[in-house]
């Protein structure tokens, strides 16, 4: 099922949106499994369904973006959810990584407390009963679920964390990384002074975009989780700026 899920997010990654009709014949299995697929995507979030077809979500929306890359990412955040010990309290920032970190971490079944601006990550692990969550408030992005602004920097005055895990957009070499959205980058930035140290969460790709926005620079990042599609010179100015480096492999060894 799994791997079957990561299919058919696959496929609405390319074509954005199938006939439910399509799709089951692209994958050899019934309408009847196809629809039960597509109930559980939909219920996580990931993808919506209209008149016969499944389709992805607002470009900005975090459902959309998980849909891309989605097995690289699932590896990026379970690497990631490692380094999280029982007991402790993590701050999350919005983007689908993170998401995807923060799903690992409900599975795990370990006390932690995720202090977050995204209301879709707040929703997506809302069913988790070991997971606590403390939603920062803000001026709400409808399309990204996400709150931003200076009153959700305000409110994250009063925490302090020894991991803050972010999403990016671009990478800069001469800089550090980048985001598109000024009212993210501006909430990124002040939340990041009540950490000891920013880890990224990135597929590959995003080495290879510029961005239009500085978002947090190397002396901020303690580590960078990615996969082994990282260009080579991305690679040697981390290692260079002392960031340890993580690296998932493209294809999953196990089930090759």
């Amino acid at each position: 099922m799994i791997k079957r899920h990561t299919k058919i997010l696959e496929v609405l990654a390319r074509d954005q949106r199938i006939k439910v009709s399509a799709l089951a014949e692209l994958l050899d299995v019934s309408q009847v499994t196809i629809r039960k697929d597509l109930d559980q995507l939909e219920e996580r979030g990931l993808i919506c369904r209209i008149h016969g077809y499944a389709s992805l979500k607002a470009a900005d929306d975090v459902g959309n973006r998980m849909a891309f890359n989605y097995a690289i990412k699932k590896r990026i955040a379970k690497a990631a959810a490692e380094t999280v010990e029982d007991g402790e309290t993590i701050m999350i920032e919005s983007g689908s990584c993170c998401a995807f970190l923060a799903e690992e971490l409900a599975a795990s079944g370990k006390d932690v407390t995720i202090v977050t601006n995204s209301a879709f990550i707040a929703g997506f692990v809302r069913h988790t009963p070991k997971l606590k969550i403390v939603l920062l408030g803000g001026y709400y992005q409808p399309d990204s679920q996400v709150l931003v602004g200076p009153m959700t920097s305000k409110c994250g005055e009063i925490f302090f964390s020894d991991k803050f895990f972010i999403g990016v957009d671009g990478f800069i070499p001469d800089f550090g990384f980048t985001g598109k959205d000024h009212m993210r980058v501006e909430t990124v930035i002040a939340l990041a002074e009540q950490t000891q140290g920013v880890i990224v969460l990135t597929d590959s790709e995003k080495f290879r975009h510029p961005g239009a926005l500085g978002l947090v620079n190397f002396d901020k990042v303690i580590s960078v989780y990615t996969d082994d599609r990282i260009p080579q010179e991305a690679e040697s100015v981390l290692l260079n700026n002392n960031i340890i480096l993580h690296k998932v492999p493209e294809h999953d060894i196990e089930n090759d």
